[in-house]
């Protein structure tokens, strides 16, 4: 250090004042657990969760497993026969942005929305409109804790096995290219083929 300059470092800020302490996590958490059991009791015996349709999770890493998503599509809950403000009403998820892209994802849902269904106890608001059999079914109902119909994941690994010599010469990259090729102008090769079947047939009704 050039002529000798005594280092001046500084040691003794308020380093109290610039940072955040956790020391109340304790508490925290047990202020969360009580939120948790009074919410339960306020809302028994209905279900502490909503009901949420079962989904694939993104990437071709983790496709095969299921997991719990959003909301349930408008066309789940029409195959269904449940209305979509009606669905928020006896506890069950919406969500309008998500799309069904295969007919077992709907499959799926609907059999989990019919189970759902078939457990419920719906106690109309009119107490006119309250049978005997309502209030007592009311009564002895339990509060379900979690997910009331559970996420049953089907999924059964493949037994290793030796590759086949056709597989060997399948050429994936080139059977996806000639599928994506195929959709992309497939509008375009309808309308051409029958611009010229009914050319013909014009040609042939003239002679």
């Amino acid at each position: 250090m050039q002529n000798k300059q005594l280092p001046n470092t500084h040691f003794r800020k308020e380093w109290d004042l610039r940072i955040r302490t956790w020391f109340d996590q304790p508490g925290r958490k047990l202020r969360r657990r009580r939120a948790r059991v009074a919410k339960a009791a306020k809302v028994a015996p209905r279900p502490v969760e909503a009901l949420r349709p079962v989904v694939r999770c993104p990437t071709v890493k983790y496709n095969y497993k299921l997991r719990l998503g959003r909301g349930f599509t408008h066309e789940e809950l029409k195959a269904a026969g449940v209305a979509v403000k009606t669905a928020r009403t006896i506890g069950i998820s919406v969500d309008h942005r998500r799309r069904n892209r295969s007919e077992e994802s709907l499959a799926r849902n609907v059999q989990r929305l019919k189970e759902y269904q078939s457990k419920l106890i719906v106690l109309p608001r009119n107490p006119k409109k309250r049978t005997a059999e309502d209030i007592e079914a009311y009564k002895n109902a339990v509060q379900a804790k979690g997910q009331v119909v559970p996420v049953v994941d089907d999924y059964t690994p493949e037994a290793p096995r030796a590759v086949t010599a056709e597989e060997k010469q399948a050429k994936a990259f080139v059977t996806l290219r000639e599928a994506r090729g195929t959709n992309k102008v497939a509008g375009r090769t309808a309308k051409t083929i029958a611009y010229f079947k009914e050319k013909k047939e014009n040609s042939a009704a003239k002679k």
